[in-house]
């Protein structure tokens, strides 16, 4: 008699690919529009389904998860960042959480560079120029940005999104030094010509460029705050492809203001989609609508990591990329 099938419900429409394997293996209910569930559809999912696979715009806190039912057994997440998903309390209830690490490496590498030199080439005021009509020509003085090579690169967070970083800074020849939880190995540093700065503090006052690379953790809530902001040299840049709760956002866009640093280049913000207005009116600021995983292969990647790790919890395994509260 054939097994029958695990209920999974979706929060998010997915690659048409992705959404077509998962109606072949599962017995799956997907969104029929591209907006996020209202927590009463949360709610109804996880009190009548086998698995869940949320994205980064669902918050699936102990509330929802107190109300999920008892077939609700796996929390597929779509997306490598599990700081919306309470897994310690998910954890306590027996509901496995797995997310999809790995597959957004190169992607997210590539935004950050491209903020990088957004900033400091001063690209998107070129484009303002060209798009209104307004360039006269040429001039010796016109729209002067900095060079990026030889310039200090400051990776906070060396992990695998940092060191593909580092990896291409290295090519446009900056210098590369980072902060870490725990230092990396000689050869890992000998491989970037890396420097280690134990003190966050003593790195972020000697770069040119910062480049936000932790997730968002309680320890991670604004550890660029209004003081460490401060001590950053007034030509320096900060660029964030991570998560926006790690700077403190009003405390960035003062500085912005008054010129106390260079420039900035977002990809997250601190309050989701309610960005502080002040940073969408200065000119040294570039703003992107969290586009840093934004590619068609890596979203297809995604999807793949999610059937896998719902497919090997239904053969009776762990997900092999089950998340659990020590690796936060």
């Amino acid at each position: 008699m054939p097994t029958a099938r695990l209920s999974v419900v979706v929060t998010r429409r997915l690659p048409e690919a992705v959404e077509t394997r998962m109606k072949e293996l599962f017995d799956v209910q997907l969104r029929e529009d591209d907006t996020p569930m209202t927590r009463a559809e949360l709610v109804d999912a996880v009190a009548q389904a086998d698995v869940l696979v949320p994205t980064v715009t669902d918050t699936i806190d102990a509330g929802l998860i107190a109300q999920a039912g008892p077939r609700m057994r796996l929390i597929a997440n779509y997306g490598a960042g599990v700081d919306h998903i309470d897994v310690a309390t998910a954890r306590q209830r027996g509901i496995l959480v797995s997310n999809t690490p790995g597959v957004l490496t190169d992607d997210t590498a590539d935004m950050t560079m491209a903020l990088l030199l957004a900033v400091t080439r001063r690209i998107p005021e070129g484009l303002a120029v060209m798009n209104a009509g307004e360039w006269k020509g040429w001039s010796p003085t016109a729209l002067l940005g900095g060079r990026v090579a030889g310039r200090r690169l400051g990776i906070l967070g060396m992990g695998r999104i940092g060191q593909a970083v580092a990896r291409r800074a290295r090519a446009f020849g900056m210098q590369i030094h980072y902060h870490n939880r725990r230092r990396l190995r000689s050869e890992i540093e000998d491989k970037f010509e890396a420097t280690y700065w134990e003190s966050l503090d003593q790195m972020v006052a000697r770069m040119d460029v910062l480049s936000i690379n932790c997730p968002h953790t309680p320890s991670t809530f604004h550890l660029m705050n209004a003081r460490r902001l401060a001590l950053m040299k007034p030509d320096a840049v900060i660029v964030n492809t991570s998560r926006g709760e790690v700077i403190d956002e009003n405390a960035l866009s003062r500085m912005l203001e008054a010129g106390e640093l260079a420039g900035a280049g977002l990809d997250v913000y601190e309050h989701g989609t309610d960005v502080n207005p002040k940073l969408r009116e200065l000119p040294n600021v570039v703003l992107l609508p969290h586009m840093g995983s934004a590619t068609r292969e890596g979203r297809a990647e995604m999807g793949e990591k999610v059937i896998i790790n719902i497919k090997t919890f239904a053969d009776g395994h762990r997900p092999p990329d089950q998340v659990v509260p020590s690796m936060l």
